[in-house]
């Protein structure tokens, strides 16, 4: 690969290398959350998702340290392709939190009509 090229991607991946102590910390403390959870007889069945999700962040900010001292594409792939997977992850769990709290919204209002109209 030749200089210009690995300017090229220095200069690309430069934003989330200054931002690889933030996207560090996240990881570690979504791995420790998923072991408190996990602490739980309930917590047992999601703990393994913040683990997993802090575990692959931890990933791509190791590789984003990698892009930026040596200019490797490979490693530029490896590190989208880990943040993608740990937005993936929680895109997921986002739409999965919106369908519950709809679904509860709906039987806490379905509850309250029925309430309602045994005192009218």
């Amino acid at each position: 690969m030749d200089h210009n090229s690995q300017e090229l991607l220095r200069d690309l991946i430069e934003p989330l290398y200054r931002g690889k102590f933030w996207m560090q910390l996240t990881g570690i403390m979504l791995i420790l959350s998923g072991i408190l959870t996990a602490l739980s007889i309930v917590g047992l069945l999601v703990a393994w998702i913040p683990i997993w999700a802090g575990w692959v962040l931890m990933q791509a900010a190791g590789a984003a340290g990698r892009v930026f001292d040596s200019g490797d594409p490979r490693d530029m792939k490896f590190t989208l392709g880990k943040l993608k997977t740990y937005f993936t992850i929680f895109g997921v769990l986002i739409l999965i939190y919106l369908a519950i709290a709809l679904i509860g919204m709906l039987f806490g209002a379905a509850g309250m009509m029925g309430m309602m109209g045994g005192y009218m």
